[in-house]
């Protein structure tokens, strides 16, 4: 999950490709622009130190979860069944697990009877996506797939805004463009509901800066608690979403050069690793590295 009114036009670069996983120079994705409004030094430790965090199981879980999925959709549509997912669940946590150890680690080993429960908590999941849509009527054009996208720089700003993401689908057909992300977690309380939205007005402005139209919906499936909520982006509201965005890239920006990022302390510090090097907690920050990639 920027513009100027009227919408700007297609920005040069490429549209939806494979997802990499490669370290990239830093950008902005929903998440670190999230990240800074929160805490502009949990951005510097994401996105320029890349301190380690730890997994948890429910993070593993919906990565897991989308694994399957992804797989699903390469298959032809009328074998998109619930028991295609169920066979895929085992596969899939195989191979995650000798890709990221750290996942691995979260089980003493294929006997672990926590293991079980857990691939268990993991087919529920994709038994509420089935209920959640049929996949076998959906026209995927993209399934796990980065986008990248640069917003030009508006009056005043330090310069374009690297825009990128991971589209868990996108759907191009008969109803229009529509973007799908899958969580794993349950509907968002009252007073989470602007997170929620951020996301999706940040890949509705990605999808329009490189599709040249904006999507015609999103939607997010909670898989946990069988909700679907949907978002039908305006073009006025995107344009203002843009501004938000270039603000947001000309403060990191400025900070860049010196490292100088703060912390803002609040509610959220309860939930961050990152505690230990926090001068609002009584941490030393590591060095200041530099702004990946030469001067800022």
């Amino acid at each position: 999950m920027t513009v100027e009114e009227p919408p700007p036009a297609r920005a040069a670069g490429p549209e939806v490709s494979p997802a990499a996983t490669a370290p990239r120079p830093p950008a902005l994705s929903p998440s670190r622009a999230s990240d800074f409004r929160r805490c502009p030094l949990l951005y510097r430790f994401r996105a320029v130190d890349r301190l380690p965090e730890p997994l948890s199981r429910a993070q593993v879980r919906g990565t897991l979860v989308h694994a399957v999925l992804e797989r699903l959709f390469a298959l032809d549509p009328a074998d998109r069944t619930p028991q295609a997912a169920r066979e895929l669940l085992g596969p899939c946590w195989d191979d995650l697990a000798a890709a990221e150890p750290a996942a691995a680690a979260l089980f003493t080993g294929p006997q672990d009877p926590q293991l079980a429960l857990w691939l268990d908590s993991a087919s529920a999941l994709l038994d509420g996506y089935f209920g959640l849509e049929d996949p076998a009527g959906v026209a995927a054009t993209a399934v796990e797939a980065r986008i990248e996208a640069t917003l030009p720089a508006a009056d005043g700003a330090t310069g374009p805004v690297p825009l990128r993401g991971i589209l868990d689908r996108l759907d191009d057909g008969p109803e229009g463009l529509r973007v799908v992300d899958y969580k794993t977690g349950r509907t968002p309380g009252e007073g989470y509901e602007s997170g929620v939205l951020f996301q999706l007005k940040f890949y509705a402005l990605a999808v329009l800066l490189t599709h040249g139209r904006a999507p015609d919906e999103l939607r997010l499936l909670y898989l946990a608690d069988g909700t679907a909520l949907t978002y039908r982006p305006d073009a006025g509201e995107l344009a203002r979403f843009g501004r938000l965005l270039d603000a947001v890239w000309t403060a990191i920006r400025l900070a860049a050069p010196t490292g100088d990022f703060r912390p803002q302390p609040g509610p959220a510090c309860r939930t961050c690793d990152h505690t230990a090097v926090c001068p609002a907690w009584g941490g030393t920050p590591p060095p200041y590295p530099g702004w990946p990639g030469g001067a800022a």
